[in-house]
């Protein structure tokens, strides 16, 4: 298998995230990461999976990972997986179904992480079991 994995972080959490990933995907086949700004979206590598991870900023999808969305191409039929963190109870993964369904992707599987606060010192901003939960994630890609 081939994943391609874009991500837009600001505070680390996605970067943790999609490295983590990325570590876990080894074992079933090549990964490739891009930041938003590292990839093109009119013309994305060819994968069996692409992967799409963001934050939640100002109550919607942050915008690089917004406008990035709407600006792919010539993703009919492929396959996705989508990840979300957010520091409230709300997930914005629906958001990106969207925007990725009307590129005719196809889902494959999607999870949301909370993090603390970004006034909460703790070290480690995600919660709520995110290595297990990020696991699952794997294994279904």
């Amino acid at each position: 298998m081939k994943y391609v994995i874009v991500y837009w972080s600001r505070y680390g959490n996605n970067k943790k995230l999609v490295d983590a990933l990325a570590e876990k995907l080894k074992q079933k086949g090549e990964t490739q990461i891009f930041k938003t700004d590292e990839a093109d979206p009119a013309a994305m590598p060819s994968a069996d999976v692409y992967v799409f991870s963001t934050p939640t900023e100002a109550h919607n999808i942050q915008r690089n990972m917004r406008s990035f969305m709407k600006k792919l191409q010539s993703m009919d039929g492929k396959k996705y997986g989508i990840i979300n963190t957010h520091g409230m109870k709300k997930n914005w993964l629906p958001k990106m179904e969207k925007l990725l369904s009307k590129k005719n992707m196809v889902k494959v599987t999607g999870v949301d992480f909370q993090v603390l606060n970004k006034d909460e010192k703790t070290g480690n901003p995600l919660i709520d079991n995110w290595e297990d939960r990020l696991d699952e994630f794997a294994q279904k890609l």
